[in-house]
């Protein structure tokens, strides 16, 4: 997918309004303008920003169900933003973005205030072990941890109806044969639109 086929399927698909497109384009600069102090995505990627970060956080709102007023999305590891401050900027979901790393919370603070998205998007600047549980519609996590280790951090936050984004690369299906069988279950795998050969554990309960 080039640079030109994600943003048009980014507006084709969602129906983007010129606000959003402006906050999706704010982002964007000022997450090149932060790689200058800190390493945020790589050097390789960058030149590929809205397929393999913008549009690859996207596309999981594809299996979320519409958000409303009150749907809480849990983006585990969020670091330069994706996909939760994506999420954020797309949707009204109240997205809450938990991130440890000191200079990485600045950024994406700066990133909410600038891009007028505090109503519905925050940090949660601790590891995950250490925050208060509270139930939550969607958890997402695209670098966080090994899928064995980011289930037993991050269920207590889940209930019978949450639903779990969780991009995996080439490593997916193999990841997934890793889980118990009952936890097996709970996931399906869907191949990612950005690559071909990468897989998205989408899962419920």
């Amino acid at each position: 997918m080039t640079e030109e086929e994600a943003q048009a399927w980014l507006r084709a698909e969602y129906d983007v309004s010129r606000e959003t497109w402006e906050r999706l384009e704010a982002f964007n600069a000022l997450l090149r303008d932060e790689m200058q102090r800190q390493n945020l995505i790589s050097r390789a990627s960058a030149d590929s920003l809205w397929a393999r970060h913008i549009v690859d956080s996207a596309q999981l709102l594809r299996y979320a169900p519409t958000p409303d007023s009150g749907k809480i999305w849990l983006d585990l590891g969020t670091g330069a933003g994706f996909p939760g401050m994506i999420i954020a900027i797309l949707t009204r979901y109240q997205v809450r973005m938990v991130e440890s790393r000191k200079r990485r919370v600045e950024f994406l603070n700066d990133v909410i205030a600038k891009t007028g998205i505090a109503e519905h998007a925050s940090v949660i600047a601790d590891r995950l072990e250490n925050v208060e549980s509270f139930p939550v519609d969607v958890i997402s996590a695209r670098a966080f941890a090994p899928l064995e280790r980011l289930i037993a951090l991050s269920h207590r936050f889940s209930t019978k109806n949450t639903l779990w984004l969780l991009p995996k690369g080439k490593n997916a299906v193999r990841e997934l044969k890793g889980l118990s069988p009952k936890r097996q279950k709970m996931f399906h795998v869907e191949h990612s639109l950005t690559d071909p050969d990468a897989g998205i554990l989408v899962g419920k309960g």
